[in-house]
């Protein structure tokens, strides 16, 4: 397996700017032509982030440009190439947002999962309702749909009596489940009995181990695969 290239590879944090201002040629031989990312602090407090692909030239023009009596140190990150810079300053400008960048950085192919997000959430309140006021999903209702439950215990109804989510991995792709408190699987439009049989129908494969291929929310943040339930 080939090693993985580090995206830093040297770092000065934390440097007085009385060191740039009295000892440049120092600073010089190790930013000069450098792609990377750097900061600027005031009073310990970050104040502005930028990228270049001559650091040295950079730093020292914020000695004399609008930004000169803002910041009193500031730190480097020298990166090898270029290829991700432009998203790691954007993503340092979206957590952080100093008060001296203008410019909210922005993801050239990211997806913004505000709108998934809102409809997971709809769906998700829906068959809660449906559970409270005891009423079937439209979908449910299609006697194609519901046909294949007849007659067979949901397996989840013995350990679970609350509704909950489901989530699995399949492809790069992050796919949900829905539990009712009977122990039904809704995923897809439609019921399933057990795990595997949703599993098996999320892969569109004959079978898949739904014990191992589910995970459950155990705590907030703490997702573990279905099959802890058993233990």
């Amino acid at each position: 397996m080939p090693k993985r290239k580090p995206l830093v590879c040297q770092h000065l944090e934390n440097i007085s700017r009385d060191v740039l201002e009295q000892h440049q040629e120092i600073v010089r031989q190790y930013v000069r032509h450098r792609w990377g990312v750097y900061a600027l602090y005031r009073r310990g407090k970050i104040y502005y982030v930028g990228l270049a692909g001559n650091l040295r030239s950079r730093l020292v023009h914020h000695l004399k440009d609008r930004h000169h009596d803002s910041w009193d140190s500031f730190s480097v990150y020298l990166t090898i190439g270029d290829s991700h810079l432009r998203e790691l300053e954007s993503l340092i400008l979206r957590i952080v947002k100093p008060s001296g960048n203008k410019q909210k950085g922005k993801f050239a192919k990211s997806e913004d999962l505000r709108r998934r997000f809102k409809r997971d959430w709809y769906a998700k309140m829906r068959l809660r309702l449906n559970d409270l006021l005891g009423r079937q999903p439209r979908l449910a209702l299609r006697k194609q749909k519901v046909s294949k439950t007849d007659g067979r215990k949901p397996v989840l109804s013995e350990y679970t009596n609350s509704p909950m989510t489901l989530r699995a991995r399949h492809k790069g792709k992050t796919v949900w489940a829905y539990v009712r408190k009977t122990g039904l699987i809704w995923f897809a439009g439609r019921h399933f009995t057990s795990p595997s049989l949703a599993g098996a129908h999320a892969v569109k494969r004959r079978t898949c181990n739904g014990w191992k291929f589910w995970q459950y929310q155990r705590a907030p943040g703490d997702w573990v695969v279905l099959d802890n339930l058993r233990k």
